[in-house]
């Protein structure tokens, strides 16, 4: 797998270290050596993926994926953090973050993850006959990828809109998070599963009339989800 990856990342030492292996597997790489820089390469050039460290010279990474997605940049980021800490991976992930990866990391690792959400980013398949899905105010249009409700249209992160389109594939079926986390994320990424909770959480937000008590994306005890529409 090929493709053109930005890392933005002020470490001297894993930018030289990272270019040689990702260059080596055959990827184009870019680099931006603080988050201000990053952020404009980011809307100025087009990327297949985002590498992108947490602490960072003139913008955190925090502040770059957030303002990367506001600006509907849907490329995916995998954030590259040394904090070990669940709310932090958390905070990421609420921001639009696809996937990260702790420092230090082994090469193979960090290569498997991208090759993943590579995969899973080009993935446009569904099972559904039509091209599109109706459930209460939500409209779901495969062909254009657009989701809106009462015919405004809804923002969704790109990862929100690819579970969505995974349970409407699998609807009425319980799935589980080891499950959604092998199909839509595409990687063993145990043992946060709590990354699923986050965004199925974010797109009960977006999808749900009363998220607190969701008639469409349902938790079932100890299992997982169930979709409904």
């Amino acid at each position: 797998m090929s493709g053109r990856v930005l890392l933005i990342e002020d470490e001297k030492s894993l930018v030289l270290s990272l270019c040689d292996r990702l260059r080596s597997e055959g990827y184009e790489v870019d680099t931006a050596r603080d988050g201000q820089s990053g952020y404009e390469l980011a809307l100025r050039e087009r990327f297949d993926m985002i590498l992108l460290d947490i602490r960072l010279p003139r913008r955190s990474g925090f502040d770059v994926c957030r303002d990367l997605r506001q600006q509907h940049v849907s490329v995916p980021i995998l954030m590259l953090t040394a904090r070990g800490q669940v709310a932090d991976r958390v905070v990421g992930l609420k921001l639009g973050a696809d996937d990260y990866l702790v420092k230090p990391f082994e090469p193979t690792e960090l290569l498997a993850r991208i090759e993943a959400l590579l995969r899973r980013s080009s993935l446009r398949s569904w099972t559904v006959n039509s091209s599109v899905y109706e459930f209460g105010e939500i409209r779901v249009n495969r062909t254009l990828d657009e989701v809106s409700r009462c015919s405004e249209p809804l923002t969704l992160l790109p990862l929100e809109y690819r579970l969505l389109c995974y349970f409407i594939q699998h609807r009425r079926q319980t799935l589980s998070r080891d499950r959604l986390l092998d199909e839509v994320w595409g990687y063993d990424a145990m043992p946060l599963t709590r990354t699923v909770d986050v965004h199925v959480a974010g797109l009960r937000q977006k999808i749900e009339s009363d998220p607190r008590h969701p008639r469409y994306l349902l938790t079932v005890h100890r299992r997982g989800y169930k979709f409904v529409g």
